[in-house]
């Protein structure tokens, strides 16, 4: 199920979003340009889903698995998974976990880390931004340690129910209190931009029109 905020986020992009939170005051909020896309073609937006872990070597295998197919059974129809696994060693998502996911109605994956099975995600479309990828797994090694809890991805905290925004640029936290006016304010910049697109293709010198608009 789509909810009229991500709905409304996903006809958006991130710059215009960037630049409406600007102005607001709004800091804070562009992910590390490291985390990339699979599908960079696609805008990525809903609500987040957060998750936090831990790495521990002394993890049994069992119990590893046991806690990462819990999280898999948490996870809400709508929403996005967002993880800060705190590790830049193992994966932290993969084909069985995402077609769990995309099963669900999860819209998305956003993991600080790594992930695997990147074939099998691209041949299944399930939209995943990592900072890359490895085949080595979390077995015997990490466990989660929170979830729905606010999280920090670079300068960003995400709490859980913030929306997100990503597409070819990059990616946006979207505070949850403030979302509708942070869309509303967007479409109408989008407008807004439409009319000194037009202006310019008509000749109109630059300066001219933004200052005619307001906008450039």
């Amino acid at each position: 199920m789509t909810d009229e905020i991500t709905s409304r986020l996903e006809g958006c992009y991130t710059g215009v979003v960037h630049d409406v939170m600007r102005a607001m005051g709004l800091r804070d909020f562009t992910f590390p340009a490291e985390l990339r896309p699979l599908f960079p073609e696609r805008t990525l937006a809903g609500p987040a889903f957060t998750i936090e872990g831990r790495v521990d070597p002394r993890a049994d295998a069992h119990e590893t698995l046991l806690e990462w197919t819990g999280l898999l059974s948490k996870a809400p129809s709508g929403f996005i998974w967002v993880s800060q696994p705190n590790d830049r060693v193992v994966a932290h998502m993969g084909e069985l976990s995402a077609e769990t996911l995309k099963n669900k109605g999860v819209r998305g994956c956003v993991a600080d880390g790594y992930v695997r099975d990147v074939n099998f995600l691209i041949d299944m479309g399930f939209q995943t931004w990592s900072r890359g990828f490895t085949p080595r797994d979390i077995v015997g090694y990490w466990l989660p340690r929170a979830v729905d809890q606010d999280i920090r991805i670079g300068d960003v905290v995400v709490a859980p129910g913030d929306y997100l925004v990503g597409d070819r640029d990059g990616l946006i936290r979207v505070p949850r209190a403030l979302a509708e006016e942070v869309v509303a304010k967007a479409e109408t910049a989008i407008a807004t931009e439409n009319k000194v697109r037009t202006a310019i293709l008509s000749g109109v010198d630059p300066q001219q029109a933004y200052l005619r608009f307001g906008k450039f």
